[in-house]
């Protein structure tokens, strides 16, 4: 059913239960994985960069040993997976990324928002189910550690067996 899945992933909380999700239907399916951190060229990058040359480099940095992170463990999971560490608008990166690896499925996390984040960042939330070309997965359930661990094990077992 779901044989290419991309986990957008930004370390937040909201991406790690998104990573969660989406790493129990990969092991449900066999599928082929890919974490793709888009980091937003905001105005805050900017004036960060603006007073401390290299920050935005730190940050790609910071964001490609977490995306490292996140694939050991998915590994760990017997999950084939690849990473991607990207720089600009994560909705059109998205969409554009899951189109590019022809994608059954992309999931992502949500955190509510106030009104004025809404108005000030736009609606990138809207802009992606507008233009992915597959399906959408908003992962909003936390799933504890023990939780996580009793299901992979449980999906292993039925992998192996099947």
């Amino acid at each position: 059913m779901y044989e290419k899945i991309i986990l957008a992933f930004d370390g937040s909380h909201e991406a790690r239960t998104a990573l969660r999700e989406g790493a129990l239907l990969a092991r449900r399916y066999g599928s082929r994985v890919w974490l793709l951190c888009v980091l937003s060229d905001s105005s805050a990058i900017t004036m960060a960069e603006g007073v401390h040359p290299g920050a935005a480099d730190q940050l790609t940095a910071a964001s490609a040993t977490l995306v490292e992170e996140g694939l050991a463990k998915l590994k760990a999971f017997g999950l084939e997976a690849t990473g991607h560490v990207v720089r600009g608008d994560p909705a059109p990166i998205i969409s554009a990324f899951a189109r590019k690896v022809s994608a059954d499925l992309v999931v992502v996390g949500h955190r509510k928002r106030s009104f004025l984040e809404r108005w000030w960042s736009g609606s990138s939330g809207a802009y992606i189910v507008d233009d992915v070309d597959c399906s959408l997965l908003v992962a909003r359930r936390p799933i504890s550690d023990a939780e996580f661990a009793a299901e992979m094990t449980r999906l292993s077992a039925e992998f192996a067996a099947g």
